[in-house]
């Protein structure tokens, strides 16, 4: 059996193993993606090096190319922030991860606020992590105080059913016993 072949079979036999494992950090809707190019990376990296433990080379690709995913992500949830029109200046330099305990915390609440349509994003991030008024959002916006009341509600009721429809606990440590996309209504 030549070493090619024997990377597809490892890939096969514990594919599984890797989705489970690249489930536990990114959203479900990317897990395939990040899958397949472990295993195209994996067998790039074989054309020139021999891989002694290919099932361990393949669990490691996966899980820094999920990694970098949502490295990527969160870059670019900030670039979002970012982009916003004249914040107040009382908002700059306000750091966003002072307000999550963990980074496997962040990483999760990022994930629910990316369910989030923009407009709804928007003013839930204003009001629930930068803790401004109501009143404030909406002349910040140019929408009604009831329209921010009702983007807050249904911000906190999205997020808080992608967070419950999410196992965290088994998320944090890696247990191969994870489900990644099981129950999210979104």
């Amino acid at each position: 059996m030549t070493t090619k072949s024997t990377l597809a079979d490892t890939f096969l036999k514990y594919r599984t193993r890797l989705v489970r494992a690249v489930g536990a950090i990114v959203n479900p809707d990317d897990i395939e993606d990040i899958v397949q190019e472990a295993f195209i990376k994996s067998y790039e990296a074989q054309l020139n090096q021999e891989i002694r433990f290919e099932r361990t080379y393949m669990l490691k690709t996966a899980r820094n190319l999920a990694l970098n995913h949502v490295t990527k992500a969160s870059s670019q949830l900030n670039q979002s922030m970012e982009d916003m029109d004249h914040l107040p200046q009382e908002l700059v330099g306000h750091s966003l991860e002072k307000n999550v305990e963990s980074k496997e915390r962040f990483i999760h609440f990022c994930r629910a606020t990316d369910t989030l349509s923009p407009d709804v994003k928007r003013v839930f991030l204003l009001k629930k992590v930068y803790g401004m008024r109501q009143r404030d959002i909406a002349e910040l916006v140019g929408i009604s105080e009831s329209t921010v009341e009702k983007h807050v509600a249904k911000g906190l009721m999205l997020c808080a059913r992608y967070l419950a429809d999410t196992p965290q606990d088994a998320a944090k440590s890696g247990q191969p016993g994870f489900k990644s996309g099981t129950g999210h209504t979104q």
